[in-house]
């Protein structure tokens, strides 16, 4: 019997705000750029890219080039995203 398996894509898991909160905190504890990046591309894609173009003031070609391939998000970016998604980013010692 041949075993079936499927595509694991973690949008299909960044429904609630508490998940997309918990993944970026992952994102960020470990600290990889090119992570956080990706992270916080899935939780764009998750949201809705035009939806978050719209709430966080950004255009959606913005969106696209700052967490696609290649990109490189400013912090003004990283700010709107992160306010839209109705998260802030905080800092504590490690």
């Amino acid at each position: 019997m041949a075993i079936e398996t499927k595509r694991w894509d973690p949008v299909d898991r960044l429904k609630t705000p508490k998940a997309v909160a918990a993944y970026l905190e992952a994102a960020f504890d470990d600290g990889d750029p090119a992570l956080i990046k990706a992270a916080l591309d899935d939780v764009a894609r998750a949201h809705g890219v035009s939806q978050l173009a719209r709430e966080s003031g950004l255009s959606r070609e913005a969106l696209y080039k700052a967490f696609g391939e290649g990109g490189n998000p400013t912090l003004e970016t990283l700010s709107a995203v992160m306010r839209s998604l109705g998260l802030k980013l905080t800092v504590k010692a490690a």
